[in-house]
């Protein structure tokens, strides 16, 4: 648990270091990330439904599927006080302005449609905590009940496949509708992968299912 976490940690910051070296040298991963781009927004979808995938990182949108995580891992609980998961949870959210806004400051790079500041992105980053959070949240450790045991071990792959499409929805609709590079995307999900991997920490890990009804063995008192 203890080396997932930490790999979760290390290598997405050690990867944003270098992405961040490349967009502020404009080296040759910058020029072809721009072409990569260009190239998106010929093949572009309708343009409603790339505005619609865009939107998914707005925080009006993300904020409020976290807040109904946490709301329900809190009263599950039982609890006055919040649970610890819950707590980095919500550091993890306010973290990403916190992080997003000096590197953007930092790197001023121009965006697709002219301006400057666009590494990271804000909307990628807030997709990726917000979801990311959302489930690890659900599927917080804990022990279920047995006839639950078939949906914990589902959701186990399911809600988290789930916010890794949705965030990759975010990030696509980003490039297609001219918003952002697809290394400002990347980079957002290298800095979200990190606060993530806190919120997995303070969670415990995903749930198991309870005991069930095992039968006794033949003689067996």
């Amino acid at each position: 648990m203890l080396l997932a976490v930490l790999s979760a940690v290390a290598l997405p910051l050690l990867l944003l270091a270098a992405v961040t070296w490349q967009v502020t040298a404009d080296g040759p991963l910058a020029e072809e990330d721009e072409r990569l781009a260009r190239r998106m927004r010929e093949d572009a979808p309708p343009t409603a439904l790339a505005e619609s995938l865009a939107d998914l990182g707005n925080v009006e949108v993300a904020l409020p599927v976290l807040a109904a995580a946490m709301a329900y891992v809190w009263a599950r609980g039982g609890r006055r006080r919040p649970p610890p998961a819950v707590l980095a949870a919500a550091a993890a959210m306010a973290a990403v302005p916190a992080l997003v806004a000096p590197l953007k400051a930092l790197t001023g790079r121009p965006g697709p449609l002219g301006g400057t500041g666009y590494f990271p992105s804000g909307h990628a980053a807030t997709a990726v905590v917000a979801y990311g959070a959302a489930a690890l949240l659900v599927l917080s450790r804990g022990r279920a009940r047995p006839r639950w045991g078939r949906w914990v071990r589902w959701g186990r792959w399911a809600l988290p496949t789930a916010a890794a499409l949705v965030c990759a929805a975010v990030g696509a609709g980003l490039v297609w509708r001219g918003y952002h590079w697809p290394l400002d995307v990347l980079g957002s999900w290298c800095l979200g992968v990190p606060l993530l991997a806190g919120v997995l920490a303070a969670s415990g890990g995903p749930a198991r299912p309870g005991p069930g009804n095992r039968p006794r063995p033949p003689g067996g008192s």
